[in-house]
């Protein structure tokens, strides 16, 4: 549509200034409704975007308590690895021959241990109630559970996956048809699933700007050398890194991701770096002694790693 020329004002309107004039442009924008973010409000899931080099799709994503969650299920996956399953394979040719050999006896030394280890207790217990040890071994015992259940209650991601693959979609349409057939993921676990799958549209998979990241620019940015790193990107890159690596069990990318790690130096210092006065300046110095050829290499790796385990979706 061509643009209309502004019609002249009447005589009896006062003409807008420049400051008048930005104050009615911002009204505007105001009273212009927002993308509908509703539904992704009351499910408690967000759509997101993640630009890979052989792509960009959409998923789904949301953080529950660990306690909640069933993690993906990645032994179909690893059985593709032919160096992992060689390694099952060896393991289990170990196992069978000592339960092969020992099965019995095994069995039989471990009720009798148990067996001793109760007449033990409750002798200890009838001379003069618990010993010092046994207090202990309690203590110890309520440490562990009560660190269980901090576990337990970690909020963690999880996204839409399915045998430890990341379920990867090119178009809304597909993402929607996908939920709505009822076909089986990780995210169907929560209890607004069926909400979501009975509700969802296209037009509302338009993730945020915070929830689209662009892996695939990540390597050639940090090649590019210090002075040409985006920050915003590289920060955000660590965080669906992050996330991705705990919901798809991958502890390599865990690993190199860790506290630590010369990539995790390299996040602080970023996240140190667009801050503001001696923080800001100490991170900027920080970023100068971090070599650009390693964390590149290092970021290929992780975007190599999460690659590999993307299903794409039509």
């Amino acid at each position: 549509m061509a643009r209309q020329s502004p019609q002249r004002p009447d005589a009896d309107e006062p003409e807008l200034d420049d400051t008048d004039a930005a104050a009615a442009a911002d009204e505007v924008e105001e009273d212009r409704p927002p993308a509908d973010r509703a539904l992704w409000e009351e499910v408690r899931i967000d759509p997101v975007e993640i630009a890979l080099p052989s792509g960009t799709g959409f998923t789904l994503r949301a953080y529950r308590q660990a306690r909640e969650l069933t993690p993906t299920d990645v032994a179909e996956r690893d059985q593709d690895d032919p160096f992992l399953a060689r390694r099952q394979v060896v393991e289990t040719e170990d196992d069978e021959e000592v339960v092969i050999l020992d099965e019995e006896f095994a069995a039989l030394s471990a009720e009798e241990d148990e067996d001793e280890e109760k007449d033990a207790k409750a002798r200890r217990k009838d001379k003069a109630g618990a010993s010092d040890d046994e207090k202990a071994e309690t203590e110890t015992e309520d440490d562990a559970e009560d660190e269980d259940d901090e576990a337990g209650d970690e909020e963690v991601p999880v996204f839409l996956t399915h045998k430890g693959r990341l379920l990867l979609f090119k178009t809304p349409e597909s993402l929607v048809t996908f939920i709505r057939s009822g076909a089986p993921n990780d995210l169907s676990q929560l209890d607004s699933w069926n909400e979501l799958s009975e509700r969802l549209e296209p037009a509302d998979i338009a993730p945020l700007d915070e929830d689209t990241y662009e892996l695939d620019l990540v390597v050639e940015n940090l090649r590019g050398g210090h002075d040409a790193w985006d920050h915003e990107l590289l920060i955000e890159a660590g965080e669906i890194a992050r996330d991705l690596a705990y919901a798809l069990r991958l502890p390599a990318v865990l690993d190199m991701l860790s506290s630590g790690s010369s990539l995790d130096d390299l996040d602080e210092a970023l996240r140190a770096s667009v801050n503001g006065g001696v923080g800001g300046f100490l991170g900027r110095r920080r970023l100068k002694k971090i070599g650009a050829q390693t964390a590149s290499l290092g970021w290929r790796t992780i975007v190599g790693k999460i690659s590999a385990v993307v299903d794409w979706r039509d």
